[in-house]
């Protein structure tokens, strides 16, 4: 399967010049989508953030379940298929394990793949793979290996799946040195992450939201180019404000956008900050910001429990202890596993109404929990 990618590749110093061809110009990259276009889908700026890296570099090759004749379980790959053939775009048996493995031997070798995993759920099958393999290598070999390879897929909760479908993996692979950990929120994000994910060294991990592939989002001229990308480790202020300052990652952020909203109108202002990159962590965005509003709320989907809130929390004490007029406020998912009822569903994920309880107790706007309990 990978020898019909090599011979088309070959080898040594052509493989090299090939690699280090430019870039196609922006007129390229918008053939599909205007310039003057004003949204895009996330599910849009995946797939031409895939078809750019590929044409631009012929190492790229994605794999994974569906990914090919039927366009991807959530149409992501739509006509890569038809476009670069069944040596590029490959589908592959019921087995994560197993192409997984070939992945990560792939990279050894200098190509650069895309793995999709249908839900990040079933990288569970793969995570020696991912971890022992691709996340160490670069660091057992002194250097000499390295692993460029990404690992995608829709993460955390959809709608009705039960618990085995709806677990986020942020804080698993978060935790572990050698990997890259992105969750893009909306289409800019997506689109300039995949893109930095895929020109990236080292194996990335990138964590996409099934909810969020039909939302539209605004778009620039700037994003479309083709040479656009978003550095790995920066986060974004969403909304800037004074008065508390609000974390959160993929879906999460559009939540802590909405409670923003509805904060400024009890005279609260929200710094909203959208992670983008899980690790490594912005610690001196989040920190700045802390410094200015002096308090902290964190938002995340996954289990309380060492997660990526409790992580920014540690950050903020280490660094800006002094700073907090408030306790920091931690809304995650409840500490179960997710249930299939709609109405439990619903209570074991954070709502906007809880970001909003917990501003406005950072801000004592509202009875501490402990008073109530």
């Amino acid at each position: 399967m990978l020898g019909a990618a090599r011979r088309q590749l070959g080898s040594g110093p052509m493989l090299g010049q090939v690699l280090r061809r430019l870039r196609p110009p922006a007129a390229e990259a918008a053939r599909a989508y205007s310039a003057a276009a004003k949204e895009m889908t996330v599910r849009e700026a995946l797939n031409s953030a895939l078809d750019e890296e590929m044409s631009a570099d012929p190492s790229v090759f994605l794999m994974g379940e569906e990914v090919g004749e039927y366009q991807g379980a959530y149409k992501i790959s739509k006509g890569l298929l038809d476009k670069y053939g069944p040596d590029r775009v490959l589908d592959t048996p019921i087995t994560e394990a197993g192409f997984t493995g070939i992945a990560v031997g792939a990279a050894y070798q200098g190509l650069r793949p895309v793995v999709e995993f249908m839900t990040f759920n079933f990288s569970m099958q793969a995570i020696d793979h991912i971890i022992n393999s691709a996340a160490k290598s670069n660091y057992m070999s002194a250097g000499q290996i390295s692993v460029p390879i990404v690992f995608r897929g829709p993460n955390g909760a959809a709608a009705g799946v039960g618990a085995q479908h709806s677990q986020c993996y942020a804080a698993w692979y978060a935790h572990v040195p050698g990997l890259k950990v992105l969750a893009p929120y909306s289409a800019e994000d997506a689109r300039g992450l995949l893109k930095a994910a895929i020109r990236d060294p080292d194996p990335v991990v990138f964590l996409e939201n099934e909810l969020l592939y039909g939302e539209s989002f605004p778009i620039s001229a700037e994003v479309l180019d083709s040479s656009f990308s978003l550095p790995i480790g920066k986060a974004k202020i969403e909304r800037e404000g004074k008065d508390v300052t609000i974390t959160a990652y993929s879906k999460m952020v559009g939540f802590a956008l909405q409670a923003a909203e509805i904060l400024s109108k009890e005279g609260i202002s929200a710094e909203v900050i959208n992670l983008r990159s899980i690790r490594p962590l912005d610690r001196a965005a989040i920190n700045a910001s802390v410094r200015k509003t002096n308090r902290l709320v964190t938002i995340e989907e996954s289990f309380p429990q060492h997660g990526i809130g409790a992580e920014i929390c540690m950050s903020v004490v280490e660094e800006s202890f002094e700073y907090l007029d408030a306790p920091v406020e931690r809304i995650a998912g409840a500490d179960v596993p997710m249930p299939y009822a709609a109405n439990l569903e619903r209570m074991a994920v954070p709502q906007v109404d809880d970001i909003v309880r917990a501003a406005k107790r950072a801000c004592y706007r509202a009875v501490p929990m402990a008073a109530t309990a």
